[in-house]
């Protein structure tokens, strides 16, 4: 029991201790962290970047440290005592904090304080906008932003239900005919069949399925709006095959050793287009090309040589910009290849989306079109009541939604 003739002695000794502690910090983890984060700034990969949040006391010590960075990497700082409340991080870990804020460029230190006057002034509603703003301040790729949202807020993104293949659907009038041409001049492997459809596996998850448009919701006369392209590291045995088959060429095979990849485009009975494509080690696929050397060839019934391994499902738009983030943001896929003009987006191990500007494409953009995508979901109902909760769509049928481009997802 504490004597109260002495507690002012008491409470001295407390401070000092307190004090003590403090001024025997080193601050290797901190110190550490932000040299990291000075680095990156100064290299231009991280717009602005965050020290770990301190008590003021902490704060006042730490300076001498970030002074001595800030100059070693000729970069800026500012000492934050309200750091922003976004849905990235829990409001717990800076709250009553500080924080200073690195950066190199003043420009993107206006940005950050143009990002705290709409959250003070309320002047944007979107938190979740907001929120992306600042990631992408802090240099987060959007996959990264997901995540953090979904670890602090209500968010959630297709990924989330877990994507375990997909299927495309075309759509003929005459079935059988169609289904003869995949089955026996292509050697697809066919897996399910009834009166009105058969599907075929092409490699791994990723499946086609032939459908008939009578009884169908389409004329059959909608514009295509989409291309399928079949990977093959075996482009001369398919192109002779194709040819002596006669199926019809819209694009001979071209061949460059120097690009990114190589290929020739067949049509089907009906005319959808067939890209036999190969994808070479080259800056745009640096990231595709180790996904794509994992995968094992699937044969077709015409031989081993003859084979696919994964295949991207092309579709067409009039403004891409919106629909790359729909692709990021919204169902959390990602940027595997970048051609500028065509965007290719990893669904699931064979699968892929590619978008593409119509202007440059084979096919040009169309309001109603003959096809649907489907995703083989694991948990389809979680996502269904996800959209019945977010999705501002009052027409949309179960277990379906449309994208920007109003290509129809079934799931």
């Amino acid at each position: 029991m504490i004597n109260y003739k002495f507690r002012p002695l008491f409470y001295f000794l407390i401070l000092g201790l307190i004090l003590f502690s403090c001024q025997s910090r080193s601050f290797e983890k901190e110190a550490g962290q932000v040299e990291s984060f000075a680095e990156m700034v100064a290299a231009g990969v991280k717009p602005i970047a965050l020290s770990p949040p301190m008590n003021s006391a902490e704060m006042d010590l730490f300076i001498p440290v970030m002074e001595r960075l800030a100059e070693k990497y000729q970069v800026q700082y500012y000492r934050e005592s309200a750091l922003i409340q976004t849905d990235l991080f829990p409001v717990a870990a800076s709250e009553g904090k500080e924080v200073l804020i690195i950066y190199q460029n003043p420009i993107f230190f206006q940005s950050y304080q143009n990002l705290k006057s709409d959250l003070e002034s309320n002047s944007v509603e979107d938190k979740e906008d907001l929120s992306r703003r600042f990631g992408r301040l802090l240099g987060y790729p959007v996959w990264k932003i997901n995540e953090l949202l979904e670890a602090n807020s209500t968010f959630r993104d297709l990924e989330d239900f877990g994507i375990q293949g997909q299927e495309l659907s075309f759509y003929y009038r005459d079935l059988d005919r169609a289904k003869s041409f995949y089955q026996n001049k292509l050697g697809l492997n066919l897996i399910d069949e009834n009166e009105d459809s058969a599907t075929f596996q092409i490699a791994g998850d990723s499946r086609l399925v032939l459908k008939s448009v009578s009884g169908s919701a389409y004329s059959g006369q909608e514009n295509k709006s989409v291309a399928l392209a079949l990977l093959t590291d075996n482009l001369e045995a398919w192109y002779a095959h194709v040819q002596e088959e006669k199926i019809p060429i819209k694009y001979t095979l071209k061949q460059n050793p120097e690009g990114a990849h190589d290929g020739f485009v067949a049509i089907d009975p009906e005319g959808y287009l067939l890209e036999f494509e190969m994808f070479r080690q080259h800056p745009e696929n640096e990231v595709l090309m180790p996904e794509l050397q994992r995968l094992e060839p699937k044969a077709t019934s015409l031989g081993e040589e003859l084979n696919f391994y994964a295949t991207v499902t092309w579709l067409y738009y009039e403004d891409m910009l919106p629909m790359e983030n729909f692709m990021m943001e919204n169902l959390g896929l990602k940027l595997y290849a970048d051609q500028g003009w065509a965007k290719i987006y990893r669904v699931s191990e064979n699968s892929y989306l590619g978008l593409v500007d119509e202007k440059r494409g084979m096919n040009s953009f169309s309001e109603e079109k003959l096809v649907e995508v489907k995703f083989d979901l694991q948990d389809p109902q979680g996502w269904e009541e996800y959209l019945k909760n977010t999705l501002a769509d009052s027409v949309r049928a179960d277990r379906t939604f449309r994208d920007l481009g109003s290509y129809i997802f079934r799931f």
